[in-house]
Formats: structure tokens, C-alpha cells, sequence
């Protein structure tokens, strides 16, 4: 019998197992409120049936004979090819293989740009995700935060960003060649230095394409603390974060992992750990950054006014618009089919279809592993933190989409779900952290656990060649040990260098210029003070008390509308 109708046997019979005991159980008039302990006993042994089931029918799928898991073999049948006959000359082989060189990198390219459109309309995904979820008395500022992160962004990639993350790489999908040598100390590479102000030989359609794929990556790192640090942040100084982000904190750990630095040349030189520190789509350059950002802005900014008691405990303070928050949701959902697919460069890479899928299962894991919990916990399944379950399982499969089979997604997602729920109550709780959105625990803590699961559940099946090493990239699993030391030391790393910069940055920034907004301004709402213009001036007028948000009453909604109005 295959291996495929075995398993779905096993399925079936796992998910009718339950039913048809039930069903025996009705007919026997057995069935009451009131079991008695033999039946119930019968019942639990059900249940564990079916859950050995399902457990055997997923160790199956992964120890079953896999088809074709990178491509190799797919799209290799040429008997429907006809010859290239005709009336004129044939061309030349020469002619063939120069054209169909082209082709190829014109597919590559092709699909390079379309995975950047949808990773740039992740931004809209971001700005509703974090306005949804904060008041509508700061609509405005959280939506500019959202909007003018991308110009600020661009213009610090463009000044040296770029030049100094990838100003050294190559990548032959897509014709790129290395713009220059990079600062190195022996055989380690530090940092690029080439292609400031995309000059020179960068003025190249390869460099360009890769140029906005890597800046629309950047935006979404830059952009993650915006949401931990609504409500009280003073737009000036959000825009010196804007460059400061996009032009040395992202460019300089993105080097020494994607840049052909240090961490990515650990298993080519040095203890020789595996192929490195992979991260395949950026679950720690992109999101684990932004994360680690996130936690330090927002504890050295402070909380909302009103958002822990004198003794304190936390307050809950609802966003004002659920179903933007959730249609955001989808929206980085969709787009994160082109964050992590985009990232294999090529079109021609049919293990693309591996990534995509991958990246599916672990957000559908995720969301009902963190929705299950809460119900669980709290007795309701809760739309807020279901929604940032299924952002969770997104970040954490980001670095291990291309290397796992599908069942270790699914198991990604659902640890990525517990483990949203259990850092959103430890920021809040023990770290005395106000993140109105939960980005430290669902770009942070999920962002680190993606970069340890490549060095867990990478199956070998895929990066042969991948940052110089030969052979495919396994994990602990699967018998590579160096690997997750690998992971484990770019997680290390990750979290240092973010924290020295950030605290740093954030502490200067906070003592020249400042951080946060006045406190009048954030108790009236931000629009007006800081933009000027109200997202919704009839309808928080009909609010009152959606203006206060303090402990004592000293200024009254009525009177700061009235002076606003001046």
C-alpha cells in the first residue's frame, strides 16, 4: 500500500474515531451528563487513540519518501520541445544558450520585483495592524509614523545604507556582481563600502532590483517600533529614528548576516558551524531587530499616561477599531507571501513553492495555537491577540521557511502561538513594558525563535553551496549540531549589538532633543498637537472620555477640545 492513502487513512480514522464513539454511546443510552467513571475512562482512552493517530499520521508525512523537495526534477521532461527549424538560418548554439541566459535572469528578476511590490504593501498592512489597536485620538500620528517611515527609510538606503550592507555581494540568480571589497580583519568580513548614493557601477539594473527588494525589508524593521511606541512619541524625534535605522542599525548586523559577513562565514572559516548563521527571509535581520528595537524605545520613552496603576498593574486600553487591525492582519499576511517567496531570488527556483507553503501552515498554526491558549486562559478566544498569533507564526517561519518540511512549519506556528501570548504577559507584567500592539513579542521573541528553528528542524533537503559550504543546511534534528550553535551564536549577537545601539541612541535622543511627546498632547491625542488634523473630529467628539486616561481628573476632555479649538 503508498505511503499517501496510508496516511490519509490514518487521518480519517483519527478525526471519526471520536464521533462514532459518541455515536455508540447514544445508541446505547449511555450518553448523560452523568458518565459513569468506566465510561469515562472509555472516552479518555478515545481521545488518546486519536491523538496517536494524528501525532503517527504527522510522523509519517515527515519520515515518507519525498518527491521532489528543491526542483531538480521538475519541469526536466523535453520530449514536447521542438526543434528550432525553419526557413532562415537556425541559430547558433552560442545564440541559444546567450538567450536562454537571459531569460533565465530575466525570470529571476521579474520575480525579484513582484516579491518587493507585495513585501512594499506590507506597509499599509502595518499602518492599520497598529492604528486598529491604538486610540482613535491618535489615528493621524500613528498613520504618518507608518507613511513617512518608508520616505525616511528610502533616503538613509539610498545616502548608505545599501552601500553598506550589500555594497560587497554578489548574486549570480540575478546577475549581480560585488560592487567592492569589503572592510575585513584576515578573512573576515566586517562591512561593505560600496555604492554610497548608488553611484558609479551601481548604477546597474541588477543593483537597482536588488537595491528596492532589500530596501522594502528594511522598512519593515524600521517601521516594528513605531507600534510599541505609539501614543506618547514625539514625531521629531520618530524621524531621526527613521534615519538612524534605515542607515547604520539594520545595514550593519544585515551585513554580517546576508552581507557575506562575520556570522554568515562561521561555517566556511573559523569552527566551521554548518553553513553559518542562516536567515533565510529575516525572522532576525528584518523582525527580531525591529523587536529587540521595540523593547528598548519603548521602556526608555515610558508607558501611556493611565496605562499602569499607582501599585503597578497594568490597565488595558482597547484599541479603537478591531476590524482595521484584522483587515491589516491579512494584508501582511498576503504580502508575506512575497517577503519570504521573493527571497529566493528566482523565479526558476521551484523550491519557492516549498516557501510559500511553509510560510502558510505556520500562520494558520500560529493563529490557533495563541486563539486555543487564550481561550484556554482568559475564556475567550480574543480577536487582538488571535490576529498577532498569526502574525507570530509569520515571523518565526521567516528563516526556516526554505529549509523545513512542512510538518515542522506547523509545529513553528504553534510554538510561535504560546509563545506570543506568554511575552505579551511578560512585557507587560514583569518588564513594566507598554507595547500597545505586542511588537516586542511578536516580531522579538518569535523573531529569535525562527532564527534558533533553522538550527533545529532544517532537513538537509535544501542550500547546497549556500554561504560557501557544500551540502545541504540541517539542523540539531537532523544531525547538525554546528548549525544550531550557529543559530544560537547569531541570536547572541543579534540581541547585544540591537540592545548596545538602541539603548545608546535612544538614551542620546531622549536627553537632546527628546523623546516623548507633552502631556497634555497625549492626553487630548496626538493628531492635533503633533499634525495638526484629527482622523476623526465628529466622531471623538461624541467620545468624552476617550480623551483621559490618567489617574486623577485635572483636565477635562471638554476643556482640551475647547483649547485645541483656539
Amino acid at each position: 500500500m503508498a505511503i499517501g492513502p496510508a496516511l490519509m487513512m490514518l487521518f480519517t480514522l483519527a478525526l471519526f474515531l471520536p464521533a462514532l464513539y459518541k455515536r455508540h454511546l447514544r445508541r446505547s443510552g449511555a450518553l448523560t451528563n452523568d458518565l459513569p467513571a468506566a465510561h469515562r475512562k472509555r472516552r479518555m482512552a478515545v481521545a488518546a487513540v486519536a491523538g496517536l493517530l494524528v501525532v503517527g499520521g504527522m510522523a509519517g508525512g515527515a519520515w515518507a519518501s519525498n518527491g521532489d523537495p528543491n526542483g531538480s526534477n521538475t519541469g526536466t521532461d523535453t520530449t514536447n520541445i521542438v526543434a528550432p527549424g525553419s526557413d532562415h538560418t537556425d541559430p547558433t548554439l552560442q545564440d541559444v544558450a546567450a538567450q536562454a541566459e537571459k531569460n533565465r535572469v530575466s525570470i529571476n528578476m521579474t520575480w525579484l520585483m513582484v516579491g518587493g511590490v507585495l513585501v512594499l504593501f506590507m506597509q499599509a498592512g502595518f499602518a492599520l495592524v497598529e492604528t486598529g489597536f491604538t486610540r482613535a485620538k491618535n489615528a493621524s500620528h500613528t498613520m504618518m509614523m507608518n507613511m513617512v517611515i518608508f520616505a525616511l527609510g528610502v533616503v538613509g538606503w539610498f545616502v548608505c545604507g545599501y552601500a553598506l550592507m550589500f555594497g560587497a555581494t554578489s548574486q549570480s540568480v540575478i546577475g549581480l556582481t560585488a560592487l567592492g571589497d569589503p572592510i575585513h580583519l584576515g578573512d573576515w568580513n566586517i562591512l561593505a563600502k560600496s555604492g554610497f548614493f548608488l553611484t558609479g557601477h551601481a548604477y546597474d539594473v541588477s543593483v537597482m532590483g536588488f537595491f528596492f527588494f532589500q530596501l522594502v525589508f528594511m522598512d519593515a524593521t524600521a517601521t516594528i517600533p513605531t507600534g510599541a511606541m505609539a501614543e506618547r512619541w514625539k514625531f521629531s524625534s520618530f524621524c531621526v529614528w527613521g534615519l538612524f535605522a534605515s542607515m547604520l542599525l539594520y545595514p550593519i548586523y544585515g551585513n554580517w548576516v546576508w552581507g557575506g559577513g562575520w556570522l554568515s562565514q562561521l561555517g566556511a572559516l573559523g569552527p566551521q558551524w554548518g553553513h553559518g548563521a542562516i536567515d533565510f527571509a529575516g525572522s532576525g535581520v528584518v523582525h527580531a531587530m525591529g523587536g529587540v528595537a521595540a523593547f528598548w524605545g519603548a521602556k526608555i520613552l515610558g508607558p501611556r499616561i493611565g496605562k499602569f496603576a499607582k501599585d503597578g498593574t497594568p490597565r488595558a486600553i482597547p484599541g479603537h477599531h478591531l476590524p482595521m487591525a484584522i483587515l491589516g492582519t491579512f494584508i501582511l499576511l498576503v504580502g508575506w507571501m512575497g517577503f519570504n517567496g521573493g527571497s529566493t531570488f528566482a523565479g526558476t527556483d521551484l523550491r519557492l513553492t516549498v516557501v510559500i507553503t511553509n510560510t502558510i501552515l505556520a500562520s494558520a498554526f500560529g493563529c490557533l495555537s495563541a486563539m486555543f491558549l487564550m481561550w484556554r486562559l482568559f475564556g475567550k478566544p480574543d480577536p487582538s491577540m488571535t490576529a498577532n498569533g498569526l502574525l507570530a507564526g509569520l515571523v518565526a517561519i521567516t528563516a526556516p521557511c526554505a529549509f523545513v518540511a512542512p510538518w515542522a512549519a506547523a509545529v513553528i506556528g504553534i510554538v510561535a502561538g504560546g509563545i506570543v501570548v506568554g511575552v505579551v504577559v511578560l512585557v507587560e507584567r514583569v518588564a513594566k513594558v507598554d507595547d500597545p500592539v505586542g511588537a516586542v513579542a511578536v516580531h522579538g521573541a518569535n523573531g529569535l525563535w525562527g532564527v534558533l528553528a533553522v538550527g533545529l528542524f532544517a532537513d538537509g533537503k535544501y542550500g547546497d553551496g549556500l554561504n560557501g559550504v557544500t551540502g545541504g543546511v540541517k539542523g540539531l534534528f537532523y544531525g547538525d549540531a554546528g548549525q544550531f550553535a550557529a543559530q544560537v551564536t547569531d541570536a547572541i549577537v543579534l540581541v547585544v549589538f540591537c540592545s548596545i545601539m538602541t539603548i545608546v541612541f535612544f538614551t542620546i535622543l531622549k536627553k537632546t532633543i527628546g523623546m516623548r511627546s507633552d502631556e497634555e498632547a497625549e492626553i487630548a491625542g496626538l493628531d492635533m498637537p503633533e499634525m495638526g488634523a484629527m482622523a476623526y473630529p465628529d466622531f471623538l467628539e461624541a467620545q468624552g472620555s476617550v480623551f483621559g486616561a490618567r489617574d486623577d481628573d485635572l483636565v477635562s476632555a471638554k476643556a482640551l477640545r475647547e483649547e485645541l479649538a483656539r
